[in-house]
């Protein structure tokens, strides 16, 4: 089973910010499953329990981030876990560089939060947490599964081509 696994911070380093959302989309054997773990529901625990059964996970510059991120913040190691591929390398090998967004964009691969950049994903959350703002929440949790959604696209084009 296959699982595309994106995190959410509230900045780059892994010594100084924290995880707000990691989003996984989980094949099961009904179909395709979106987990999100969020803020305190964020453990060691947790991310253990929805990555249960995944044989091979993929990222999108999860080798650099994501991955190094949940071992520093939560003891971790997911690619000892399971294997995992990183489709930035695989976007690399066919000439397609940049962040997800703008290869989503070269393959036409459509998000609905196409506004949204990595630092509007912190200003988000930051809004959720002071003010209360569920709008704020809402639409991190929505570019974070268009994020894990479009991950899995990613992989078919780029097997497809």
């Amino acid at each position: 089973m296959e699982a595309y696994l994106d995190i959410e911070t509230t900045g780059l380093s892994q010594y100084t910010s924290n995880i707000t959302v990691i989003g996984i989309y989980k094949q099961t054997s009904q179909g395709y499953e979106l987990i999100q773990l969020v803020g305190d529901g964020i453990s060691s625990e947790s991310v253990l329990q929805a990555i249960e059964g995944i044989d091979t996970l993929y990222t999108y510059n999860g080798a650099r981030f994501d991955l190094p991120f949940i071992e520093a913040k939560l003891c971790i190691s997911l690619q000892s876990l399971m294997d995992h591929q990183d489709l930035m390398h695989d976007c690399w090998r066919q000439n397609l560089y940049g962040g997800l967004k703008a290869v989503e964009r070269r393959l036409h691969i459509a998000r609905d939060t196409k506004d949204i950049t990595g630092l509007e994903a912190i200003s988000l959350w930051w809004r959720y947490i002071r003010q209360g703002d569920e709008a704020a929440l809402r639409t991190l949790l929505a570019y974070n599964r268009e994020d894990v959604v479009n991950l899995k696209e990613l992989k078919e084009r780029l097997r497809g081509s």
